[in-house]
């Protein structure tokens, strides 16, 4: 078989595999090159995993919840299956992301890839080298470590996966999603959490309304938070890892997680050898077609450092295989981008935050505060927590944020009708369907506060 190709694809995932596919449908002659496995981080050891780990924390919650409703539950919960059945998904999703790219004629090589040129990759296993018209890198990105003694004893998100059995105790530090997403897991799961945040708040460039919101749902499921301090030093102590944090004290836990931000995956790849631009931490330096310093080189995904969300590495897939092989010159817009922690409370925004909004112009806010109906006949205090943001006297909606039950499928919803522009008058004209927590989002009457001059009034 030729080794030439019109585009030579390094990397998998979710980015990786819409470009290759794309361009291959559009007629071009296409290989891409995964050393581990086709699906990348979302799909093998990320969103999907560990939204399928969610659900399994949820049924504690669900089972205390379950009493007021009548039911009497007898539950055990059993982590090897939860493993197993993960692990069955994750085979099948794979499967069909080989099948995608098969269809439409993408060669899939088992392989490292490193860039020898402007048109050149080499497979480093294989020794066999690649020629191609254009490359795209898609090689995402990996956990970042912090540098301190023992820290080899800790685990990231990878690991998380696979644990052969659950700690009796864990310490996780970070205030980002994977760190509070995790915590939701493990406590939901029986594990004693807790994390530990540089920080004085979760969720750093949220809305403060629901970084205090979800840190009052993760303190009522028992887990316990521990600010402006880090993990200074790990130590074996028999079964259990001794943290000493920053502040000079030391606790031991069952494990030590590691969710303190992820880098690009850029090391080895040949990238400035090739003369090939990087920002800072690696990052691949692009322009807004996702093109490098080098002509024949693109980048999509993670590993610029863009947006570090999977919807938005397909999407750059798409416009690059537009652009490059469809003669259609397509961009990504950057400006509305939502976003869900999956956490318990579930969180989930688009658009500017409350500080960020007041900052721009005169703005209202709509604010609610309530129990899910859920939660009435029960003892548990939990408030869904919704945010309207709109520009003054029922403009247009700037940004929306929630936080409860069901929060990331309201905002996928509702971004739709930012995308629109719509104003506080679009809101109102949606009949509320009853009894749903949604319903608030088109029933606000007045606001609960306005800003004017970039004042709080």
């Amino acid at each position: 078989m030729s080794d030439a190709y019109d585009l030579v694809v390094i990397g998998a995932g979710s980015g990786g595999v819409r470009a290759a596919r794309m361009a291959a449908t559009y007629g071009a002659r296409v290989a891409i090159i995964e050393e581990y496995r086709v699906g990348g981080t979302c799909v093998i050891r990320g969103c999907v995993p560990k939204k399928l780990f969610v659900y399994a924390s949820r049924f504690s919650d669900m089972f205390e919840i379950a009493r007021s409703f009548g039911w009497t539950v007898d539950a055990k919960f059993d982590w090897p299956t939860l493993l197993a059945n993960k692990d069955k998904e994750i085979d099948r999703l794979e499967s069909a992301y080989v099948a995608g790219l098969e269809k439409p004629g993408v060669e899939i090589i088992r392989d490292r890839g490193v860039i020898t040129g402007p048109n050149g990759v080499k497979l480093l296993h294989s020794g066999r080298e690649l020629s191609a018209r254009y490359i795209l890198v898609a090689t995402g990105g990996h956990p970042q470590i912090p540098e301190i003694p023992g820290k080899e004893l800790g685990i990231t998100s990878n690991e998380a996966f696979h644990l052969k059995a659950l700690p009796h105790s864990i310490l996780i530090e970070g205030g980002g999603y994977i760190a509070v997403e995790f915590a939701t897991i493990f406590a939901g799961l029986g594990v004693d959490t807790t994390i530990i945040y540089r920080g004085d708040c979760i969720l750093r460039g949220f809305d403060e309304d629901m970084r205090r919101g979800l840190e009052a749902g993760l303190t009522e499921r028992g887990i316990k938070l521990i600010y402006q301090t880090t993990i200074a030093r790990l130590e074996k102590r028999g079964t259990d890892i001794l943290a000493t944090m920053s502040d000079g004290v030391s606790a031991p836990y069952g494990a030590v997680m590691f969710a303190t931000g992820r880098r690009p995956n850029t090391h080895g790849l040949g990238l400035a050898e090739a003369g090939v631009k990087l920002h800072a931490h690696g990052a691949i330096e692009v322009d807004e077609y996702s093109r490098t310093s080098v002509a024949s080189i693109y980048a999509v995904g993670d590993v610029t450092n863009r947006a570090q969300l999977t919807p938005v590495a397909i999407r750059e897939g798409s416009a690059f295989a537009a652009t490059v092989f469809n003669n259609t010159p397509t961009t990504v817009d950057y400006s509305l981008i939502g976003t869900a922690v999956f956490a318990e409370p579930e969180l989930a925004t688009i658009g500017l935050n409350e500080a960020d909004a007041a900052t721009h112009d005169n703005i209202d806010v709509y604010l609610a505060r309530f129990r899910p109906m859920m939660n009435t006949l029960s003892t548990k205090s939990e408030r869904v927590i919704m945010k309207l943001i709109t520009e003054a006297d029922g403009g247009r909606v700037l940004g929306l944020h929630i936080l409860g039950p069901g929060a990331a499928e309201m905002v996928q919803m509702g971004a739709i009708a930012m995308g629109m522009r719509a104003n506080k008058a679009d809101f109102d004209r949606a009949m509320a369907m009853h009894p749903t927590a949604a319903e608030e989002l088109v029933t606000f009457k007045a606001p609960s506060y306005v800003y004017r001059g970039g004042k709080k009034q």
